[in-house]
């Protein structure tokens, strides 16, 4: 278990470097736009990479036993998830509706594995990342952070939906491969 804490905590710790812009600032006119970038991408695949070696030897610890009607809220949520995620990313209208389509999409991605999962790593990995992303929300909200007013046409919505249906469908085919729990 120790191993997925440090690999979130440093995971987290530099993602939390943009919620100050002095420091980030700092960061950047020391080691340049480029340095920054890299050692942020650095640090975060790394402690990525703690957090799946130690979500996969962590000891199974259950707190409550999710009922069985909560796997089909669960799809519902990440679908959602999927959706909202590549839309940030995008030219779409949901822009329009909310400023941070990437963190909505991590929040409803982590709520529907919070109703999946009732064990103490997934609380800890799935409720992190559902904190942090709501941090992460309210934090680019006091630094200004709008929404679009921008208006596409309407296939781009259609084309990033697309887009997080497949990438949801492909990831529930795989997830027993790379999660070790089958969903097909």
């Amino acid at each position: 278990m120790s191993l997925l804490i440090v690999g979130l905590g440093i995971f987290f710790a530099v993602h939390l470097v943009p919620f100050s812009p002095a420091l980030r600032g700092s960061l950047v006119s020391r080691f340049s736009e480029n340095g920054y970038k890299l050692a942020f991408t650095a640090i975060s695949l790394a402690g990525f990479v703690l957090i799946v070696m130690g979500m996969s030897r962590a000891p199974f610890i259950a707190i409550w036993q999710p009922p069985q009607e909560a796997q089909h809220v669960t799809r519902l949520l990440v679908l959602i998830g999927f959706i909202l995620l590549p839309a940030a990313h995008m030219k779409t209208n949901i822009k329009r509706f909310t400023r941070h389509p990437m963190s909505w999409g991590v929040v409803f991605w982590g709520i529907g594995h919070l109703l999946a999962n009732g064990d103490v790593a997934s609380i800890l990995l799935f409720g992190s990342f559902v904190l942090y992303s709501l941090a992460s929300m309210v934090s680019a909200n006091l630094r200004g952070a709008k929404k679009s007013d921008v208006r596409y046409r309407f296939s781009n919505d259609l084309i990033v939906i697309a887009a997080g249906a497949i990438a949801y469908l492909l990831l529930t085919w795989l997830h027993g491969y790379l999660f070790g729990y089958a969903l097909i």
